[in-house]
């Protein structure tokens, strides 16, 4: 015990002296501040600006592209459409009407409804970075994890072509701002404070929820995501996060049975989509999915020949095309994912995600169309998660990943800005529709509707005759065909298929357009006879009297053409013509002859 008392004075002492090396410093000796934590905030903002400054430049082609396809149909492009505010809403997605309807407060030219779509785009990109940021922190549980790769998917998210028909089209805007809304409820759900959901997070939730339907139907499947999220991750692979948000999923429940009833009236109306397609039963629409399941893939992989209107052959039957095989494979991925969820648990989720997604467009309720690239929109987000996943686990320096990341990135924002030069013209567009479905009667009846638009006749005729060889002539042609035949001044022709227009659709229209012709030709008889045709089927169209108030002034009945002109500008305040002749015809009846 004597012996350690020195070694034990020594360690007092040893204890002293840094006592005394620690000691305040002197008032007069400048005490130096903490460091403080770098923080890197403005890389953040800078990564945000590029990716605005990237998506404008990629989309920048098809900014002043023209209106496509169903855009001639929307509000937004047809002729005297009261604007109105209720007029817009009426239809079944009063939300996507409300945002056309902004625009076109604006202004009626297409560059502002791009400009948006790109702004909406934008907006789903960042929600798919925070997304895939908290999901990549779940899967990776007590290990640090690094932005990176929500930034590589959220990039690939920005500037894949296959997204170019959601955002460069106009009427692409449901598939967007539908996934806004649903992007935005998952992730106020994912960023809860606490694994219990509260009654704030619930309302939000629903009212996301709501405006996501609203705009359009497939996102009623965001109640299947937020159940299979709370199994694999609250607290994992467990019902008990299910039971502990009873308060949400009982409200959703009572939302998802209206949003189901809403979308079988619909179903049940549509021209396009439901159970009531001709020749095409929900189960050989299953069948056909069962393969068009792998061009999707495919197209996320490699997205070469895209096209705008694909022509798809339908499986009849489970055997024809070998549509078994892709049941069959769909079938063991989805077996595999379930297997092998502890060990894979992000990709695991992400390729029941993708599947879970892609349910409401591309499983048994029949779609007109097999195929359609906007329909990857949303569930991008399940393969983005598998792609994140398989990420995590290369093992290599972080600087050369992410130079191999950027190259992906930058070859894909040049494969995208390649396909918007096509969205910049809808004949280009159609013309690479019609090399890649030559079989297909819309594709031939569009491109030659866009040739006669821009004046090019004789080629439009040929698409006509081309359309009519694929399936018999509706209404529609047979229009069209006709007044096609009129541009290029062969008014027998013209008359003739008009005339077989009038047959099976006899509309005031059709009339008023024969008239048009026998007028061209010094027929006038012939032409008000027509013009009278068509008043008796609608008489209150104003182009009957404008048309014929032009013959009656060519026949120097200026009274009855004022007269006519009147009554078309009573009916039509708008017709700049009908105005622009009624002055023409009083200023000669005014003056003395």
């Amino acid at each position: 015990m004597a012996a350690r008392m020195p070694e034990a004075r020594a360690k007092v002492k040893a204890r002293g002296q840094a006592k005394a090396h620690t000691k305040p410093h002197d008032k007069t000796t400048p005490r130096v501040p903490p460091k403080k934590p770098v923080t890197r905030r403005w890389i953040y903002f800078a990564v945000a600006a590029a990716a605005i400054y990237l998506a404008f430049q990629v989309y920048a082609p098809a900014l002043n592209g023209p209106y496509i396809f169903d855009d001639t149909a929307q509000p937004y492009h047809i002729p005297r459409f009261s604007a109105t505010l209720h007029d817009w809403l009426v239809g079944v997605r009063p939300l996507l009407m409300l945002s056309y309807w902004i625009n076109y407060r604006f202004s009626q030219e297409p560059t502002g409804f791009h400009i948006t779509n790109v702004l909406i785009h934008l907006c789903n990109t960042f929600l798919i970075f925070f997304i895939v940021n908290k999901l990549q922190q779940y899967g990776s549980p007590g290990r640090p994890v690094s932005p990176l790769l929500p930034a590589f998917a959220a990039a690939v998210f920005l500037l894949h072509p296959i997204q170019t028909e959601s955002v460069a089209y106009i009427a692409g805007r449901s598939e967007s701002l539908s996934v806004l809304f649903f992007l935005a409820a998952f992730a106020v759900f994912l960023y809860r404070r606490s694994p219990a959901v509260s009654w704030l997070t619930s309302i939000a939730v629903l009212a996301l929820f709501g405006a996501a339907v609203a705009t359009k139907e497939h996102t009623l499947v965001l109640p299947g995501l937020l159940l299979l999220t709370d199994y694999y991750w609250n607290p994992g692979f467990s019902f008990s996060g299910i039971r502990r948000n009873w308060k949400l999923y009982a409200f959703i429940a009572a939302g998802v049975a209206m949003g189901l009833a809403f979308v079988a009236r619909i179903l049940a109306h549509a021209p396009s989509a439901g159970f009531g397609l001709k020749d095409f039963t929900w189960y050989q629409y299953f069948f056909t999915q069962c393969r068009a399941f792998f061009v999707y893939l495919r197209l996320l992989v490699f997205p070469a020949g895209q096209n705008m209107d694909w022509e798809y052959p339908i499986s009849r039957n489970l055997l024809d095309h070998g549509a078994i095989a892709g049941l069959i494979v769909i079938l063991v991925l989805a077996a595999a994912a379930i297997y092998f969820r502890r060990r894979y648990p992000l990709a695991s989720f992400g390729f029941l995600v993708y599947i879970l997604l892609m349910a409401p467009t591309s499983s048994f309720v029949p779609i007109k169309d097999p195929i359609a690239e906007r329909r990857l929109y949303l569930p991008m987000l399940g393969i983005l998660l598998i792609v994140t996943a398989a990420l995590q686990h290369i093992h290599v320096d972080r600087r050369k990943l992410a130079g191999a990341l950027a190259a992906i990135v930058l070859v894909l924002a040049v494969v995208s800005y390649q396909r918007n030069q096509l969205w910049a013209s809808d004949i280009a567009m159609w013309e690479d529709a019609a090399s890649k479905s030559p079989g297909k009667f819309r594709v031939h009846f569009q491109l030659a509707h866009t040739y006669y638009v821009d004046g090019r006749c004789q080629e439009a005729l040929n698409q006509y005759e081309a359309a009519a060889r694929l399936q018999k002539p509706d209404y529609s042609l047979l229009l069209d065909w006709g007044l096609a035949y009129d541009c290029l001044n062969q008014p027998d022709a013209a008359v003739a298929k008009l005339r077989d227009a009038a047959a099976l659709d006899p509309t005031t229209y059709v009339y008023s357009q024969i008239g048009m012709v026998y007028a061209k030709q010094s027929r006038w008889q012939e032409a008000l006879d027509a013009l009278a045709q068509a008043e008796k089927i609608d008489p209150s169209y104003d182009m009957i009297y404008d048309n014929r108030g032009g013959i009656r002034a060519r026949n120097n009945d200026l009274a009855g053409a004022a007269a006519d002109y009147r009554h078309a500008l009573e009916l039509n305040p708008s017709n700049d013509h009908a105005r622009q002749m009624l002055g023409i015809v009083e200023r000669q009846l005014s003056t003395p002859r």
